[in-house]
């Protein structure tokens, strides 16, 4: 891979790292600048193909969310690819007053532009253990399985 190469990875994946600091207020006038308009997103409760579509979805999600913030801890970015392990931290109304982190991982395929985005978590850590009666039975049975 070239330096120019390179370099014009880096800055798509700070350009993207940027776009999501803010849970609550992503950068969604920024959108065209990461993504192309036929982005596949995925997660472990959607598949959204397009850009409008995703847009549709962050925008949802900015209203339900009272606060939130990501923390990037690695990364490993290729010429087309990158990996970017992270904490996200958040306050969500319908999951008490506490702030929630969970640990997961993009995983971004990109030209100029991100056209394929997967984000990895553990949907039990994000909504599960912190629904009352069902967040103990989750707890429990992740204790057991640990012993």
């Amino acid at each position: 891979m070239t330096d120019a190469n390179m370099a014009s990875s880096a800055l798509l994946i700070e350009r993207f790292k940027m776009f999501y600091q803010d849970v609550k207020r992503p950068k969604l006038e920024k959108m065209d600048d990461v993504y192309t308009e036929d982005v596949f997103f995925k997660d472990p409760v959607h598949e959204l193909r397009g850009a409008e579509t995703l847009h549709a979805y962050l925008s949802e999600m900015c209203v339900n969310v009272h606060s939130g913030r990501f923390e990037y801890l690695d990364q490993l970015v290729s010429e087309n690819a990158a990996y970017i392990k992270w904490n996200m931290h958040f306050k969500h109304p319908k999951l008490g007053n506490k702030t929630i982190t969970v640990r997961g991982m993009s995983q971004v395929q990109f030209n100029e532009r991100i056209y394929f985005h997967e984000d990895v978590y553990d949907l039990g850590q994000l909504i599960y253990e912190h629904v009352p009666l069902l967040g103990a039975a989750v707890k429990g049975l992740k204790k057991r399985l640990a012993k």
